[in-house]
């Protein structure tokens, strides 16, 4: 089990690096999917099923088809992957790797003092379903209007 938990870690890393680095936004949007994919079967690994299947059909199926659907309706074309290779110029990751070296170090401090097993707890859909719609309902509701306006707004940024 702990071989296909870490072997989806470093997919996970590796597809979320790619994506990060990709001048096509189709490529990296790909790469994305593929990083969710290799979470959701981190969240199975660790007996998170409900959340895996979460993670499948609300990221990696709904919001990313959404994503796709704006980026195909904005067109932006060849104009932009001009500026994104200068924004992608080695010069530009120092500044970025320096903010996220120290979360790294206190990444792994926090790994190698808590090497014990993790307690393995089935969550089920009911108790997703009380939590989402009981005290978290208006920030569900909140998150799918921020959703909505972000399309609203992307398109109206992108009509010519």
């Amino acid at each position: 089990m702990s071989v296909l938990f870490y072997g989806s870690g470093i997919v996970a890393i590796l597809a979320t690096l790619m994506a990060i680095t990709r001048i096509n936004v189709v490529h990296a949007l790909l790469y994305f999917i593929v990083s969710l994919l290799s979470l959701a079967v981190i969240f199975y690994s660790l007996g998170a099923h409900f959340a895996a299947a979460l993670e499948v059909i609300v990221y990696a199926g709904a919001i990313m088809v959404m994503f796709l659907f704006v980026m195909m309706m904005l067109n932006l074309g060849q104009t932009t992957e001009h500026q994104e290779r200068q924004w992608l110029q080695p010069s530009m990751w120092i500044g970025p790797a320096l903010l996220t070296a120290p979360l790294l170090v206190e990444l792994l401090l926090v790994i190698e003092k808590n090497n014990a097993q993790m307690a393995h707890v089935v969550v089920n859909a009911k108790d997703v379903g009380i939590v989402l719609f009981g005290p978290y309902v208006l920030a569900v509701e909140l998150a799918s209007i921020l959703l909505l306006a972000g399309l609203i707004g992307a398109y109206h940024l992108a009509r010519k």
